[in-house]
């Protein structure tokens, strides 16, 4: 390498970048063409890729038919997101270049990433043609068709490349083969795969609990995801995954220590405050479970199952104003659902708050008139309030719903004939 260079790599090195590139610029003119090339790699390397571009293309000109030169100059044009210029630039490079076939993989990645599947399929065929035994061809293909989700094609190339590489691109072959055997529904494959694999990685780890899980191996999953959390205590979807697991098994004091754990290194999760307040209700800890299913709703007024599982649990204590309130509140941040409207009724009615019972039954029929339980209800009470003309007319639009219902048509009978005594 030529001492001036050489000189250059030194000032970079010791951090004296400015005086580096100068010191380059100033030489260009009296390199030769061997020197360029290599100023233009260092360029690269170091990140100046506009004055890398311009050298790369001074040579190109010089030399149209050298493929490195446009290979290099192609990676510079990727690296500033100028894909159109690096494909106009692999596809100048002729088909008995010694550097075809990567060009062709490299076409294939630039096709992928602007979506076009079909394309860069075609590209990887074709170098799969000139180079009929490369695995990492075979690998490229695997890729292409497991990101496109054409799984059981990908097994078809990743089967050709496991004998060969476990490994490719920093990538397990193993790990992609049973992940592209779990996502086409063969989960007894995909599980022998990921039981011979024996990873510590949390990645691995979290989808052969959940290939177990589908493979009806709840066991094994159990084992998995607690094996996720021991390698990585912040992996957050795996407290969720465990504590439904445990849940499933009916190990109800597990699945709910797991669901405590997972809030304490994901505090925003509403899934794992909810799913907590469901297991301390059934262990029968009212008062946490209350707190759990709150923190959910406070993270997301809208969360409709934990707002109504709430306002069940607020019932079994008999606490109407709290379920008025709590509904109260959330509509406020605009939720709304007809459901509520009908609670709302439900804890008016049950502390004789008729008219304001009245109004959100009648709030709530503008969406529920095809419910036939909520249509039985509102007739009852509208019976109670002595509104016999309104209850009949709630009661036939229930049986309309429901013919066969001869207690109601009876009940319906002895209404029509009690108004006209």
């Amino acid at each position: 390498m030529d001492p001036t260079i050489m000189e250059a790599v030194h000032l970079m090195e010791a951090k004296q970048s400015n005086k580096a590139i100068a010191l380059l610029e100033d030489y260009l003119p009296k390199a030769d063409d061997e020197e360029k090339f290599t100023i233009a790699e260092l360029f690269i390397r170091w990140g100046f890729l506009t004055e890398a571009t311009d050298i790369l293309e001074e040579l190109m000109q010089r030399f149209p038919g050298e493929s490195e030169i446009k290979m290099m100059l192609a990676d510079v044009h990727i690296e500033q997101d100028n894909d159109e210029e690096a494909i106009n630039l692999l596809n100048d490079i002729e088909e008995d270049d010694p550097d075809y076939v990567q060009t062709l993989m490299q076409l294939a990645d630039l096709y992928q990433a602007q979506g076009l599947f079909e394309v860069a399929e075609q590209k990887l065929l074709t170098a799969k043609h000139h180079e009929p035994n490369e695995p990492i061809i075979d690998f490229a293909l695997g890729e292409l068709l497991f990101s496109n989700g054409d799984y059981r094609e990908a097994i078809t190339y990743y089967e050709k490349v496991l004998p060969v590489a476990k490994e490719m691109a920093n990538v397990s072959v193993s790990d992609r083969l049973a992940e592209a055997y779990a996502a086409s529904g063969e989960y007894e494959m995909a599980l022998d795969l990921y039981q011979d694999i024996d990873s510590e990685d949390p990645d691995t780890l979290f989808k052969y609990g959940f290939t177990a899980l589908h493979a009806g191996r709840r066991d094994i999953a159990i084992q998995a995801w607690k094996h996720v959390i021991e390698q990585d205590m912040y992996y957050h979807t795996a407290y969720y995954q465990l504590a439904k697991a445990y849940e499933d098994e009916e190990m109800i004091n597990e699945a709910y220590e797991t669901a405590e754990q997972g809030i304490h290194v994901d505090e925003f999760n509403k899934e794992l405050y909810f799913f907590a307040g469901s297991m301390a209700h059934q262990l029968g800890r009212e008062e946490e479970s209350e707190k759990w299913v709150r923190e959910a709703i406070a993270l997301d007024p809208d969360y409709k199952e934990a707002v109504l599982f709430l306002i069940e649990l607020l019932k079994q204590q008999e606490k109407q104003e709290s379920i008025v309130e709590l509904i109260t509140d959330i509509k406020e941040t605009g939720a709304s659902d007809p459901l509520y409207e009908w609670e709302l009724a439900r804890a008016y009615n049950e502390m004789e708050s008729y008219q304001n019972a009245l109004t959100h039954y009648q709030e709530a029929y503008n969406s529920l008139k095809q419910d036939s339980d909520f249509l039985k209800e509102y007739g009852y009470f509208l019976t109670e309030e002595g509104r016999i003309n309104p209850a009949i007319e709630i009661f036939e639009t229930y049986l309309a719903i429901q013919p066969l219902d001869p207690d109601i048509e009876e009940y319906v009978e002895r209404l029509k004939h009690t108004r006209d005594i």
